[in-house]
């Protein structure tokens, strides 16, 4: 007689605990994370480092003394240096800078390019000319000859000049520097600066210039402004070389010429 063997079914509880996933530890992956970055933050710290500093865009200031005044320097890490700061850096100490960009290069490299003010006009302080650029930045005192290639300003009374500080009036007068500061950037963006030969604001409400001690061209308040020059531009066009007399374009809707 055969033998009959029964096996008896594994309990379902026990099934259930055979397959549960193991935990695992809530620490492992945040662990992990963290080691991961300081091994990152090391390598940046040890083999990143400035060996390679370049300018571009400079006329009146050497590399060198861009350089210096940003305070970059080789052995600087790449990555961790104040790029914000030394942007400020420059710009604070040296005038002429009007912009500037300083770009990161792997694994070394420390690009500085800077766009560099110009000097437009001139005003007299006592017996000394300050030049400005055409947003009424102070440049510094001119250089012996400088002042024949520049714009001078009249019937304005400077206050303190601070170089690389947008210049003060006597008085304070902030709207009347905004005003000659779009009278520089009109004249600079079209063209004009060669041929102005003065720029007259005794009259704050209605200031004027000369263009090539020819035409004497009154601008009437600031309003309107660029249209006024545009129109100043066209009457140009028109006129013959040997014309003399005022070019009046201060009411903003139409220009008028009147010979002497």
């Amino acid at each position: 007689m055969a033998e009959a063997r029964y096996s008896s079914p594994i309990p379902r509880s026990s099934r259930s605990e055979n397959r549960r996933p193991r935990r695992r530890s809530g620490f492992g992956g945040p662990l992990m994370f963290a080691v991961v970055i300081v091994a990152v933050i090391f390598v940046m710290s040890v083999f990143f480092r400035v060996s390679d500093i370049q300018v571009k865009g400079n006329i009146h200031y050497t590399p060198e003394e861009i350089i210096r005044a940003s305070a970059i320097e080789e052995g600087d890490n790449l990555f961790f240096f104040d790029r914000i700061a030394a942007i400020s850096r420059a710009l604070s100490k040296l005038p002429y800078i009007e912009d500037i960009a300083v770009e990161r290069r792997l694994p070394n490299k420390v690009i500085i390019t800077v766009e560099e003010s110009s000097a437009l006009a001139y005003l007299e302080l006592g017996e000394e000319q300050w030049t400005l650029d055409h947003r009424c930045k102070v440049l510094g005192k001119a250089a012996e000859g400088e002042t024949e290639s520049l714009i001078p300003v009249i019937g304005i009374r400077p206050g303190t000049l601070m170089i690389g500080e947008q210049m003060e009036t006597e008085d304070k007068d902030v709207e009347l520097v905004e005003y000659l500061a779009a009278v520089l950037d009109q004249i600079e963006a079209r063209g004009l600066t060669d041929d102005i030969t003065q720029i007259d604001f005794s009259d704050p409400d209605s200031p004027e210039f000369s263009y090539q001690d020819r035409y004497t061209v009154v601008l009437g308040v600031q309003t309107g402004l660029e249209h006024k020059f545009g129109m100043f531009v066209t009457v140009l066009e028109k006129l013959k070389a040997g014309d003399v007399g005022v070019i009046d374009v201060s009411d903003g809707s139409t220009a008028h010429f009147s010979p002497n």
